[in-house]
């Protein structure tokens, strides 16, 4: 009986101490069902026969279960069983059993595919003794009446359909009688009984998850999604991540309307999936990864100083790539101190990239003569006199300069009016410096014979001197002078180089 009384009260505590969870299978609405169990009695009596065999004890129940509150039924019972075992003379004893009880059963573990419980309850037995022991009692003893019963137990239930659940129950019932055995010597507080049963249970409000999405089907058709699909919307996100983690909605697979998918922007990205412009760029998030391979979470990717969207809506530069010309600037250097243009490498086009003119020379970027001298920086740097200072624009004295600009009709002498500009340059310059005398000499590329090159290179040197000569510069100062191909200013390898070959010089003799 000790035992009896110790598995009582750690039953007990388990109960009190279980406060009812939300239990994904039903236990809302009416349930009913049927159960049996196989009973050991546990009285004075109780111990094996000297055959080593054990009479029979059981007890069928049928209930009535209701909902209270999630993860909490009222459970009404009645039963009819068998209680009987031997006596001290190993004498057949035999007691009907009609238990009426109250059970409130408690689901305070949330699992997947079984749904644990524990229950205690009471209410009356009405035992009729059949069979009498012939151990002699010492007090009188009732053999048809009503006891007191308390009942203590755990369980588990497992689905076999919607509304169809198997129970297994392991219990003890304690009766306030010691007439159950019809045996009374005062020695014990009253007849019990241990229990192992296994019962179905029908009906209730379906309410598990059964697509195991961490939602219950009430939810579910509240919220509209699919009970018997994870994912309703094909997000890559479960319907119940949406709604319990993530906030997003379920039925719709880009919550934010930003042009990527919720999952993709949790699990990939690492963006909002509920803000379409995670980082501020006014870019939205689909526009930056599908559009502009831009990063959906740095509002400027390549750190130029320029927001990628500045740079796309105003700039026109590339959001991806900090320097979009290749001038070693930065676009964002380039629009806000600089004031060049980040989509073209030479703003001034005096031959020098920007970024060798602020880096390097220290030259204005968007003037092609800084120092006004009359002479542009890309040409003073390539012959080593100092953009900054006018003061040596003056051509220095055997030094060749290419005319860069002059350009004639093709196998012709005819300077085209392209050439104005570089030519209105040279005349500037020998205009006010009255006291130089120069070279004109023309080069051209390989093609053709050297004999015919020489005459070509010849002709346009003069050509070059006679439209200087025309606009005022006195003959007497130029000299016209055809090198032909003997003077490659480049390989003759490529048809840029060849361009680079056919050209025009000026060298100061004087």
């Amino acid at each position: 009986m000790k035992q009896l009384y110790k598995s009582i009260f750690l039953l007990t505590i388990l109960f009190l101490l279980s406060p009812p969870l939300y239990s994904q299978f039903s236990t809302e609405g009416v349930q009913g069902g049927i159960q049996g169990n196989i009973l050991y009695p546990s009285n004075e009596f109780s111990r094996e026969d000297i055959t080593g065999s054990y009479e029979l004890s059981y007890l069928g129940r049928g209930y009535l279960r209701f909902g209270m509150l999630d993860g909490l039924q009222l459970e009404l019972s009645g039963g009819y069983g068998i209680y009987a075992g031997k006596d001290f003379l190993d004498v057949k004893y035999e007691t009907e059993i009609i238990p009426v009880e109250i059970r409130f059963i408690a689901y305070p573990f949330d699992q997947s595919g079984w749904n644990p419980f524990i229950y205690a309850g009471g209410g009356g037995l009405k035992y009729k003794v059949k069979e009498k022991p012939l151990s002699k009692n010492e007090f009188p003893v009732d053999e048809d009446d009503w006891a007191g019963l308390f009942s203590v137990g755990t369980g588990a239930q497992f689905e076999l359909a919607d509304v169809v659940m198997f129970e297994l129950v392991l219990g003890i019932g304690y009766s306030f009688t010691e007439n159950l055995n019809y045996y009374d010597k005062h020695v014990s507080a009253g007849d019990a009984y241990f229990h192992l049963g296994a019962g179905l249970t029908f009906g209730g409000e379906p309410n598990h998850d059964n697509d195991m999405d961490g939602l219950l089907r009430k939810d579910e058709e509240q919220l509209g999604t699919d009970p018997l699909n994870s994912d309703t919307d094909g997000d890559e996100l479960n319907d119940g991540e949406e709604v319990n983690q993530y906030s997003t909605d379920p039925l719709n697979p880009d919550s934010d309307g930003d042009g990527l998918n919720d999952g993709s922007e949790v699990n990939t990205y690492k963006t909002d999936p509920l803000n379409q412009d995670t980082d501020g760029d006014k870019l939205t998030d689909g526009e930056e990864v599908n559009t502009h391979k831009t990063d959906p979470l740095k509002a400027d990717t390549d750190n130029d100083g320029l927001s990628d969207s500045a740079e796309i809506m105003t700039h026109k530069t590339n959001p991806v790539k900090s320097d979009s010309d290749g001038d070693n600037l930065n676009d964002g250097s380039e629009v806000n101190t600089y004031k060049t243009n980040p989509m073209k490498a030479d703003s001034d086009g005096d031959t020098l990239s920007d970024g060798e003119e602020v880096n390097k020379h220290k030259t204005d970027p968007l003037n092609p003569d800084t120092d006004g001298g009359t002479v542009d920086d890309g040409i003073e740097i390539r012959r080593e006199t100092n953009p900054l200072d006018p003061e040596d624009d003056v051509v220095k004295v055997g030094v060749p300069i290419i005319l860069e600009g002059i350009t004639f009709a093709t196998g012709k002498a005819e300077v085209t009016p392209e050439s104005e500009e570089t030519l209105q340059k040279a005349l500037r310059t020998l205009t006010t410096y009255p006291e130089i005398q120069v070279e004109i000499s023309g080069h051209t590329d390989d093609v053709g014979s050297n004999s015919s090159n020489q005459r070509l290179s010849q002709l346009r040197a003069e050509a070059v001197k006679t439209w200087l000569v025309n606009h005022g510069i006195d003959a007497s100062r130029l000299t016209a002078v055809g090198y032909g191909e003997e003077q490659p200013f480049v390989p003759n390898d490529t048809p840029e180089n060849k361009q680079k070959n056919r050209r025009i010089e000026f060298k100061r003799v004087k």
